[in-house]
This record gives C-alpha cells, structure tokens and sequence, in this order.
C-alpha cells in the first residue's frame, strides 16, 4: 500500500464547509451574543448553531447525526479562528513517534489546529466496526479551562463522498505529560496491527482514544521541542495529482536537523 506524505491533501475543513465565508458568518454571530465557544456542549445547543448544523445534517437528521456534524462544525470554527493551521506529519516522523516518546513535555503550538497523517499509516474500524479505514488525522481544540477536545476524521477516500468523523471524550491539558508514556492496550502494543499486509508495510492500528492523545501529546512535544523541523509550505498547485492537494498553506512537520 503506498503511503503518502508529498502534499498536504484535500482537509475535512476544506470539503465539509467549501465556501468558509459561512462559518466565518457563524462565528461573527456567536461573538456578537456573548456566547462561550471553547466549550462544546455551549457551542452546540447555541440557536444559531442548532440552525447552522440542521442546514448541514438536513431537517430530518437524527440526533446523532446532529451531535456529529456538531462537533464538526465546534472544530471548524476554532480552526478558522486560529487562521486554519494545518500541520503535516512526515512519516518518518510518526513512525519515530509511535517508538519514542519526546524527552521534552508537551506544549500546544496553538489553541486550534489539524493534523494530518501521512496516508494510509494509521487505520482504525470504520463506522458501527465496519471495516477498517485509513485515519486522515485529527482536529484539535484548547478550551479556556484547560480541556482538550479531538475529533478523528477517516474515511477519505476519492471513489466517495464525504467521511468519518469521531469526537474524542475531552481529556485534561495537564495530564499531556502523562499520555505520552501511557501503555494504553492490555495485552499488545499500542499501535500493533492486524490488517492484511500490515506487517510488510509496516502500518498501524489505532484503536483507543488513549492512543491517539499519546500520539497527538508526543506531536506536541516534537514541535515544541525541534523547531527547526517544521517547514512552512504553500499549497501544491496541480489540481490533476491524486490524492487532491489541500488549497491551504501549511506547516511540514519533518526530521529534526
């Protein structure tokens, strides 16, 4: 399976809200009412959020599909707030990171921000434990009190529209520290797989939100700790390559010097 870390790609961000003039419009109007954003279970039952999100899920949308599309926009509107900073992982740089913690802690390099995997590394079980699909990454959002909420997006894939997304339960900034050492699996590895050709090709598995906090506080730290790792990149600008390129600028999180 070939893995991809060129190009940053085509963002959930850029495919779910292409026109971002309308979340620009929903986060106006939310400042305007006083309304506290950083916390999620605010954000979403806000009146014009609630009429935001049904446009999106459609006027028949179950709860859930609510609750989902809900947290999406939640992260939307802190990402574009924070001047949408998309951070790409180089694959040797995941693969060290799944083997060795940062000997530095974790420190945040904004309050909002999306990281995107190197394609095709990272799987996790599709939805209702479907079969697995590849992870894209992950949205992050800092709130005031000190809590961080992630939402994991997978499920990109060209050949069909839309994808998955997951909000991770919100997890406490201080204990960043203390994810990064965590064994999270009982009775494996984290990170192990059992995907076909996943030994040959060397890919992981993600299969509990401990993982993905360990692997997002270990990026954190990384980025604090080697700033001269990170390269700013403009949008690749041919739109014929596949996968899609991202039309956003964004941060290459490469080898250390």
């Amino acid at each position: 399976m070939s893995l991809h870390d060129d190009y940053a790609r085509m963002t959930p961000f850029e495919l779910a809200f292409p026109d971002r003039e309308h979340v620009q419009a929903l986060s106006d109007a939310l400042v305007e009412r006083g309304v506290d954003v950083s916390a999620p279970e605010v954000f979403v039952s806000a009146p014009s959020v609630v009429a935001f999100v049904r446009g999106l899920a459609g006027p028949d949308a179950p709860s859930a599909a609510m609750h989902h599309f809900g947290m999406l926009t939640f992260h939307a509107v802190h990402f574009l707030r924070a001047g949408c900073p998309l951070y790409l992982l180089d694959s040797s740089v995941a693969r060290e990171l799944v083997a060795t913690a940062p000997g530095t802690p974790p420190d945040l390099p904004g309050r909002a921000g999306y990281l995107q995997l190197p394609q095709h590394l990272f799987w996790a079980d599709g939805p209702g434990s479907g079969a697995p699909e590849s992870l894209d990454g992950a949205f992050w959002t800092a709130s005031e009190s000190g809590e961080l909420h992630v939402l994991t997006v997978s499920g990109l894939r060209p050949d069909r529209p839309g994808f998955a997304a997951l909000a991770l339960p919100e997890a406490p900034l201080a204990d960043a520290p203390l994810w990064m050492n965590a064994h999270v699996r009982d009775s494996e590895e984290d990170f192990a797989s059992s995907l076909p050709g996943g030994d040959l090709d060397r890919l992981y598995a993600v299969e509990t939100a401990g993982e993905l906090l360990k692997l997002i506080a270990r990026f954190f730290a990384y980025v604090a700790a080697s700033p001269e790792a990170l390269t700013r990149e403009t949008p690749m600008q041919d739109e014929a390559v596949s996968p899609k390129p991202s039309g956003l600028p964004y941060t290459l999180v490469g080898r250390a010097a």
